[in-house]
């Protein structure tokens, strides 16, 4: 079986400016599951089209339809496994935010810890066996990370999912959480032609609205949805919403 991931961040990285910044997601188990939510999500984009009688070129990211209608999206992945991590970036040390790399390797470190919790919350719940995963492709919303910060990512993702990392400031060895044997693959794509990064956006979206109104009521109650919070993971206001 194949896993299939689908993310878009939302917000600003840069404390000076803003508060929270979120990564927001979809993981599909099975090629059948992924497509029966593409084509879901494009009947709801079709509706929203249709009532507000937009071109058919006209890609309805979050930030350019209103809220009722964002909801109407996001309601579309009900039935989907969507994870997220937000951010407190007035938390994260000043230090990350001196060097451009050492941001792009904090987003990294954020993004894949967020895609491991989620997955090992499944695995917990025996939603699949990682014996029987053969690929975990990943396909993320295109922006000007460079050519080399892509490899770091995918190799980040590899080291955390497949292959184990070691802390060596600590001395701890932290195992992976899928077969040695998986295949990882990363993919930057352009939103207006891959519809789960679409609706990625959407669920990113959510999670920073709900996030800025610090409503973790509402954050928990919604289905099938893993958050955790950053840089610490254990806020005792906002562990996580869970996967059902």
């Amino acid at each position: 079986m194949e896993i299939f991931v689908y993310s878009d961040e939302s917000g600003v990285f840069d404390k000076v400016h803003n508060e929270l910044f979120v990564f927001g997601g979809l993981i599909f188990l099975g090629k059948n599951n992924k497509d029966i939510a593409s084509r879901k999500y494009i009947k709801a984009e079709g509706v929203i089209r249709d009532k507000h009688q937009y071109k058919k070129d006209k890609e309805l990211k979050a930030c350019l339809i209103n809220k009722s209608d964002k909801l109407k999206l996001f309601r579309s992945l009900n039935n989907c496994f969507k994870f997220g991590t937000v951010i407190y970036q007035n938390e994260v040390m000043d230090q990350v935010f001196a060097d451009k790399k050492d941001k792009q390797r904090y987003l990294d470190y954020a993004y894949k810890i967020a895609v491991k919790r989620a997955l090992e919350r499944l695995i917990e719940l025996s939603v699949f066996n990682p014996a029987d995963i053969s690929a975990i492709h990943f396909y993320t919303d295109e922006h000007s990370t460079a050519t080399n910060g892509r490899y770091e990512l995918r190799e980040a993702l590899y080291g955390e999912l497949i292959k184990g990392t070691f802390n060596y400031n600590y001395h701890c060895y932290y195992a992976p959480i899928l077969s040695p044997s998986t295949h990882l693959d990363l993919h930057y794509c352009d939103s207006k032609r891959i519809t789960l990064v679409r609706a990625a956006d959407i669920v990113a979206n959510r999670l920073l609205f709900l996030s800025t109104k610090d409503d973790w009521v509402k954050m928990r109650a919604i289905k099938n949805f893993h958050i955790i919070t950053l840089p610490n993971e254990d806020k005792n206001h906002a562990l996580y919403s869970d996967l059902i």
